[in-house]
Order: structure tokens, then sequence, then C-alpha cells
């Protein structure tokens, strides 16, 4: 009779103990037991820590059934780059009452800078390809950082294959499908399939998001505004002068002609004075230097325009709750605030001050009548 029928026999019919008792000395069985218990634990790990698909299936089974819907409107930041809206989203980053999306928001296609356009027609499945932001795997592989030539690396644990899961599932719990249902479901895929997301609990009144360049257009706030009548546009205009050789440090061949560059400066400026005109109380614009020189007020007031708490985290530019050096085309400085920033124009000629101010200072001063007025 071997082992395993005696094994059997223990459980059927209570017989195994004393079978085992006879035939193997007390010694043998301690240390028949211990082996037993050591097969077992080496099972265990087999199925668990060494074969990977066992516990990724147990995690994407752990986040489809505990799915956390996204529905709150999008506080869009949008406008020429250069004018500190990766400093701003960063400044949001970190508040318990926003799920801040962590990079540029790239949901535009063809391109970044135009508002997707979803067929109710298509299948679930090509709306998610439409949406789907290809940096997060170049994020997931080799960490995240805001420049290619930052050293600072951030780890950033995305599973993409679940996001398209929950996705397609929150769709699926949808009787009828909207553009704003389609939003809501890659809005919760996003922040769903980002596992290390550290501020991914708690009751959200905003998903905050900054894309360059989406709100110079009109067809794409008529978009936005749309799938979001509930949503808010944050647009912060920069000094020209302080504006243009940072713009031109970071691209010299997109902005290295200065009246060229000046142009798509003007494009910026003059759009924000047309979405103020349109959207009202729905858009709120700040100047790039108060936001630098007086960033409680700021915040304090965009926290008011939020309707959330103000909290010190506003303060602090952070990812995923860690504080982060500036985006920046100059020397990097320590994390925070770069005043510095403040003083760009000390680079430029006297010929092209006067080039700056003889193009712009009309429009500037036009955009300065509609900013916020904030407090020091």
């Amino acid at each position: 009779m071997d082992y395993k029928a005696i094994r059997k026999m223990d459980s059927k019919h209570k017989l195994g103990k004393r079978i085992i008792r006879a035939l193997i000395s007390e010694e043998k069985q301690k240390q028949l037991n211990v082996h037993l218990k050591d097969r077992s634990r080496t099972n265990f790990i087999k199925e668990h820590c060494i074969k990977e698909e066992t516990s990724l299936k147990m995690l994407f089974q752990s986040h489809l059934e505990h799915i956390q819907p996204v529905t709150a409107p999008l506080a869009l930041i949008s406008q020429i780059q250069r004018s500190g809206g990766s400093m701003l989203s960063q400044l949001f980053d970190g508040h318990s009452e926003v799920h801040a999306h962590p990079y540029e928001l790239k949901v535009g296609y063809p391109k970044k800078y135009k508002w997707p356009e979803i067929d109710l027609n298509d299948t679930p499945e090509r709306w998610f390809e439409i949406l789907f932001e290809d940096v997060v795997i170049e994020h997931l592989r080799y960490g995240y950082k805001k420049m290619e030539k930052d050293k600072e690396v951030f780890l950033f644990t995305f599973l993409p294959p679940l996001q398209r899961k929950i996705f397609l599932k929150y769709l699926s719990s949808v009787e009828t499908k909207t553009m704003r249902s389609v939003f809501d479901a890659y809005m919760t895929s996003y922040f769903g399939a980002w596992i290390n997301n550290q501020n991914s609990l708690g009751q959200k009144k905003f998903v905050t998001a900054f894309t360059p360049r989406l709100a110079m257009m009109k067809s794409n706030l008529e978009s936005f505004f749309d799938i979001y009548p509930d949503g808010r546009l944050i647009s912060i205009v920069r000094d020209p002068k302080n504006w243009f050789p940072s713009a031109t440090r970071h691209q010299l061949k997109k902005y290295g002609d200065i009246k060229h560059a000046l142009d798509q400066w003007l494009d910026s400026a003059k759009s924000m004075v047309q979405n103020k005109k349109r959207y009202g109380d729905r858009v709120c614009i700040i100047t790039f230097e108060d936001l630098i020189n007086r960033t409680e007020s700021v915040m304090q007031y965009l926290a008011e325009f939020l309707n959330i708490r103000f909290d010190e985290i506003l303060l602090i530019p952070t990812f995923n709750r860690i504080p982060i050096k500036p985006n920046t085309s100059f020397k990097l400085e320590k994390p925070g605030i770069m005043i510095s920033a403040l003083e760009r124009y000390k680079s430029l000629s006297r010929e092209e001050l006067g080039i700056v101010n003889e193009m712009t200072r009309e429009t500037y001063n036009q955009v300065l009548d509609v900013v916020v007025s904030v407090d020091n």
C-alpha cells in the first residue's frame, strides 16, 4: 500500500493516521510532515510567484471586479506651449479631490491638438483605438519623465491590456452610449489601469489635464463643452518677451524665427479672449507671472474655481505626489517653482525686444483685461 493511498484513507476512512503510526516511526513521521509542508509551499510559490500569467490573471480579475468609475468633468489646461501648463498640471497632481492626468493628455486624433471625433456608430474597440495614449507604453518601459533630457525618472506602473478591458467592461454596463459615456469610460480605464497611482482614492470633483494648443481652435472648444458642459478651461498667458526665449530654446526649428513665433503666440492670446467671451465663467485666464510670483493666491483662486478645498499640496509641483523639477529649456533648478523664468527677456537683444513689443503690445493688453485678478 503506497503513501498516497494511505493519505486518502485518512480523509475517507479515518484510518490513515493509524496506519502511518503503525508503519513509520515517530521521528520519520515528523520528517515526513516537514517535507510535505515544504513541498506544498514550493508548489504554492511556483503557482503564484513564478508563473507570471497566474498573478496577472488575478490582478486583472480584481481590478475588473472593483472598477471605480471616473465620471467627474474635465478641467482642461490649454494654451500655447512654454506658458506654464505643465507646471500648473503638476500643482494639481497631489490634490485629493481631483484625478490629475500625469502627462499631456494625448487623446487628440489624428494629432493631439485636434479634439477626437468619435462616431457613436463605431464599435467600442474603435473608440479605444482613437483615444489610447501611446506614450504610456514608453513610460511603463522606461519610467516617467517630463523631458527627454531629464535624469529624474519615476516609476509608472500602467497596464494597457487592463485599460482596454476596463474601457470595454465599463461601456458594456452603459445602456445608452453617449459621447460623455465614451469619455467617462476612457478616464475610468486610464486611472483604473494606472496601478501605482497614489491619488486614486477619495471623492473627485474634476479630472485635471494639460494639452497645449487644444484651446486655440474654435471647433475644439465647441466639442469639449458639448461633451463637458460642466467642464472648465484654464489658460495661461505668458509675457511674450519671456515666452519667446523659452520657446525658441525649446524648439529652435518651430520658434527660431521671431516673427513667426510671435504670430503663434498671438493666435493663442487672441483665442483666450474669444474663449472667455463665448464661455464666460467656465473659462479662467491667469498670467504665468502671477502663477510664479503669487502661487498661493492663484491656487486659492483656482481651488474656488473648481470647487475644491485649498490644500498646501497645491503649492508643490509633483508627479504622483513626489516633488518634481520644472519642465524648462534652461538650466534645471531644484524641485519647485522656477523664479528665474520671469527673467528670460534678459537674453534678448534690444532689437528683439522692440519686435516683441511692437507685435504683441495691443493683444497682450486685451488679454490682461480678462485675466483673473489675484491678491498678493
